[in-house]
């Protein structure tokens, strides 16, 4: 039987796998045209996988294209010297191993040829290239380097300039193609920044996966298995990964061998929320780099906590470093409209987790003294959620610590007020045995907060005050979702900052569905003695 595999290249007769036609097909036309293609995205979306696929279609297509990989992870540590010596030996070995797979021997003279090629530097470098492209004969030469960004740095301009002037050469070339892959892009290598030497190059984007690739892979589990994936359950997956490809198999991977669910029941929303509690808690690497960077450099909170909390966003520009930086883990992309989003729900949480403080000091008094029932209280005699309580008892709250909120430890004031309450309905969550998940796939301008509860939904939509045309369009933006969750009702809390607030309380009904919105003032400074 086959798994979900989430460490390392899928293979299609080991493991459930999506098989991107339509992006292979881009990526043949491309070779075909004689394209030299870039692709750089973030660790663990699965491009290895996609060019091993496409390097097998490639090879089905017939003997006219002679295709070879090679992965530079191995010269981090080098220099160009060592480099280039271990190079021609890798090109070597590759060409070899594709006449072995194909049941063939090279012929003497390109025996001969292999035997006895060296490459140095760059220049030697293109001969070898032009060498070989008349060995070759009639075929193609094709070159896919996985790891690119791995090059020694003392190589990276002569390596790029010289594969520059064999595309420039004419038609007939040697490689006639290359695909070139990594994390980081051309720009971020080329350290001097004095020079643009690949601007040949063409950009592939391999998107994450679409609702239908998810449902095309779970969909091959059930065939062989027989236990199907409740339609909810499949869109909640897509919905909380927006497609990433290792979330979504690392989500698979703990409902099918995890839960110990039984083969002979579906796969439910309840199921669901278990694993979607353990995914987050057990972390993600592309979350572990971005918290080790914050701690390097406490401006990345400051830039996602805007774009998280503040309507008018962020413009994705690759120049500012730092959006140029989160951008190569994975963790921020460019929006339609040109503005920077937090790629998915669960990268969201997972930020927003790790900024919050361990302990920021008020935990005691998130209830009023005489409170005797701890956050049980707040549950109705058959299990449901009393949110208005709840959330009225979290503006009393902050009117109780007053100043004392902006004491909170290594938390922007800006934010403190959003950090606060995403700590204090996690503790309740915890309390009374409910989950809570952010819904917004965006993860600009809102922060949706969707907790579940004795089969129930509770959607708390929190905002920075941004005026109030923004405030008004705030509520009905939060209708729209409530009645897209299926929700009869939805909470509405806006922090404001302002050194003259304006405090409001209200519940409408809009569109048939109760809206109850909070503006709560965050004191500015500590009152004088």
């Amino acid at each position: 039987m086959r798994w979900f595999e989430t460490r390392g290249p899928v293979y299609s007769e080991d493991n459930y796998f999506v098989a991107r036609r339509d992006e292979i097909a881009d990526f043949i036309e491309r070779i075909e045209r004689g394209r030299y293609i870039v692709l750089f995205a973030p660790r663990q979306t699965g491009k290895t996988t996609f060019f091993q696929n496409a390097l097998d279609s490639l090879a089905a297509e017939g003997s006219i294209y002679f295709p070879i990989q090679l992965n530079f992870e191995g010269y981090v540590d080098s220099d160009a010297d060592a480099f280039y010596r271990s190079l021609s030996k890798e090109i070597c070995k590759a060409i070899k191993s594709v006449f072995q797979k194909r049941g063939k021997s090279p012929a003497d003279v390109l025996n001969r040829f292999l035997a006895n090629a060296q490459i140095t530097e760059p220049i030697s470098m293109r001969e070898f290239f032009e060498d070989l492209g008349g060995l070759l004969e009639s075929q193609r030469f094709v070159m896919i380097i996985d790891e690119f960004d791995s090059i020694p740095r003392d190589a990276i301009r002569g390596f790029l300039h010289s594969l520059r002037q064999i595309y420039l050469s004419g038609r007939k070339r040697c490689p006639h193609s290359i695909g070139i892959i990594g994390v980081k892009n051309i720009t971020q290598l080329n350290y001097d920044r004095s020079i643009s030497p690949f601007n040949i190059q063409d950009e592939f984007k391999l998107p994450n996966f679409t609702l239908e690739q998810v449902e095309e892979l779970l969909s091959q589990y059930t065939d062989e298995v027989g236990q199907p994936f409740t339609p909810e359950t499949i869109k909640a997956i897509h919905k909380q990964t927006a497609g990433q490809p290792v979330l979504v198999n690392r989500f698979a991977q703990i409902l099918t061998e995890e839960l110990a669910i039984p083969k002979s029941e579906p796969i439910t929303m309840e199921h669901f929320s278990k694993a979607h509690i353990q995914l987050l808690r057990e972390g993600h690497t592309n979350i572990d780099h971005l918290i080790t960077n914050i701690r390097r450099d406490r401006r990345f909170e400051a830039l996602l906590m805007k774009i998280a909390s503040y309507d008018e966003g962020v413009r994705f520009s690759l120049y500012n470093e730092h959006i140029n930086e989160l951008a190569t883990y994975g963790v921020i992309a460019e929006g339609a409209d040109g503005m920077c989003e937090i790629i998915n729900p669960i990268y969201h949480y997972c930020i927003i987790d790790a900024f919050k403080p361990i302990v920021n000091g008020l935990e005691q008094e998130y209830l009023p003294e005489d409170n005797h029932e701890g956050f049980q209280g707040y549950l109705t005699s058959n299990g449901q959620i009393q949110m208005v309580a709840l959330l009225d008892n979290f503006r009393d709250f902050i009117a109780r610590v007053g100043f004392r909120i902006l004491q909170v430890p290594d938390t922007p004031q800006e934010y403190v007020g959003q950090h606060l309450l995403f700590a204090y309905l996690e503790q309740f969550v915890q309390s009374v045995g409910g989950t809570m998940s952010l819904e917004v796939q965006t993860g600009r301008g809102r922060m949706d907060i969707l907790i579940r509860h004795n089969q129930r939904k509770y959607i708390v939509e929190t905002k920075i005050w941004g005026g109030d045309g923004r405030y008004q369009a705030g509520k009905a933006q939060l209708a729209r979702y409530v009645r897209l969750e299926g929700a009869e009702e939805g909470y509405y809390v806006v922090f404001d900052h302002r050194n003259t607030p304006e405090p409001r309380v209200e519940t409408e009904t809009l569109d048939g569905l109760t809206i109850r919105s909070y503006v709560i003032s965050v004191i500015q400074e500590r009152p004088s003695d």
